[in-house]
């Protein structure tokens, strides 16, 4: 082999959950990682032979499967978790705006540390976050995410949000914290060119991201569609969250959510919203036909009393469908394998009862469902040779998983499994459990201190 030539790490001994198109598994078997990639997958022990091999791993009493990709967040929320507990989403908005409102580049920086070392250590390996809120002289926000992701060694799509509806015209966050539509255009389009990396090896890509309907004039969401597909970016906003948005939309513009968006440009393969609780069956049936995706977040929905999104419907339509952990002001736990559980249990309680969800194919929403979503299901979201080395291992042999045969069974329904080794292109990101790429107990205190900081200023 060439002295240049990749260098190999070889996980075997483990059951592996492959989530490619046959949901492929091995009871007991194989994956080997030749520099960002993924070299082969297999049952029983690696091929022999196999020279530059610079770490071997048995994964005796682990799962492997796809990294986990989160498709739906609000970093900056990690600094005001466990307010507003008995709201609805409106009362939460209004509750929280103030404070979100006086938000600066230094506490995005420690709320992004925070949510995404969370997730990291809780099997995610790509990270999406929609960040919508640019209050006035506040810095360099989106950026400061971005710093965060990349010392972090995450994948990341940062979609670059915005709202030019303040308080003046009718909509909820103050008007300070709000952009004029000018200012938002431009200020997106100079992120996806400063930030935006294509390549198949991307850690960064950027996302056009107006927030909501009732946030965003109509020509934010119209020009917003055509930058986006000027720039060859995906699109992401929420949408069908609430009745009250349902409402909304009638009221203001004289049709539901999904037929304003439609009416904008906002239907396509190359978009995904956030939510779609409330979805009638022409909804579904038009997400489906223009392929546009869902980020499924059960326990937020749950949290703001939102309601059930119709995932088993959306599915058999055809609709790319991931997970998303949504602002840990409305998901305090902050972790996405929690919502392969969540999502499970939570549309059992729809008119699908057991039939809504099983352990695989919350397993797949949670990996190869968001990659969809992200529109990288070419590069990860699976294991198969080629692919990019995004993967967990889960340890499956403790307390909380060992008389549960099943593996695939053990992560979705079992207590949060821990995380041996989780790897981002290759390299570790997560060891025993543990961040390997950031001190924990620095982020922890920061956020603290960041979080006490922000509830000062927003008291006076």
């Amino acid at each position: 082999m060439a002295d240049s030539a990749p260098a190999r790490v070889v996980i075997e001994n483990c059951a592996v959950a492959t989530v490619d198109a046959e949901d492929t598994e091995h009871a007991s078997g194989h994956v080997v990682v030749q520099g960002s990639r993924i070299e082969s997958v297999g049952p029983g022990r690696a091929p022999a032979g196999l020279e530059g091999v610079t770490r071997r791993i048995d994964g005796t009493g682990h799962l492997v499967t796809p990294g986990l990709i989160n498709t739906h967040h609000h970093f900056y929320q990690w600094l005001t978790r466990g307010l507003a507990t008995d709201s609805n989403l409106f009362d939460w908005l209004v509750a929280l705006y103030p404070t979100w409102s006086r938000i600066d580049e230094r506490m995005v920086y420690a709320a992004a540390r925070g949510s995404l070392g969370m997730m990291a250590r809780g099997g995610v390996t790509s990270a999406m976050d929609h960040h919508y809120v640019f209050p006035r002289g506040s810095g360099d926000l989106l950026g400061a995410e971005i710093r965060a992701a990349r010392e972090l060694g995450v994948r990341f799509t940062a979609a670059r949000g915005s709202m030019d509806r303040g308080e003046s015209d009718g909509g909820l966050p103050p008007d300070f914290a709000v952009e004029s539509t000018e200012d938002a255009l431009r200020a997106t389009e100079e992120a996806v060119d400063t930030h935006h990396d294509p390549s198949f090896d991307s850690m960064l890509r950027v996302a056009v991201a107006p927030c909501s309907p009732f946030s965003v004039s109509t020509e934010l969401m119209r020009e917003g569609a055509q930058l986006a597909r000027r720039k060859g970016v995906r699109l992401h906003t929420h949408g069908s969250e609430t009745a009250e948005e349902e409402k909304f939309c009638h009221e203001l513009f004289g049709m539901g959510p999904t037929d304003y968006f439609e009416s904008t440009g906002w239907l396509g393969e190359d978009v995904w919203m956030a939510h779609c609780v409330h979805m009638t069956d022409a909804d579904i049936e038009a997400f489906g036909r223009t392929r546009t995706g869902a980020a499924h977040c059960p326990s937020s929905n749950a949290r703001l009393a939102a309601g059930i999104a119709r995932v088993p419907d959306m599915l058999a339509a055809g609709v790319p469908v991931g997970l998303g952990v949504d602002g840990t002001a409305s998901n305090e736990s902050g972790e996405l394998h929690t919502e392969l559980r969540n999502a499970l249990l939570i549309n059992r309680l729809g008119g699908h009862r057991e039939n809504a969800l099983n352990v695989r194919q919350a397993l797949r929403l949670g990996t190869h469902g968001g990659a969809q979503v992200l529109g990288r299901a070419d590069e990860t979201g699976s294991l198969e040779p080629g692919k990019l080395a995004d993967l967990v291992l889960w340890k499956l042999d403790g307390i909380g998983h060992s008389s549960i045969a099943d593996p695939v069974a053990a992560l979705v329904l079992g207590a949060a499994a821990p995380v041996t080794l989780s790897l981002v292109g290759g390299r570790p990101v997560v060891e025993d459990g543990r961040l390997v790429t950031a001190d924990e107990d620095e982020i922890a205190r920061d956020a603290r201190d960041e979080a006490r900081r922000l509830a000062r200023i927003a008291a006076h």
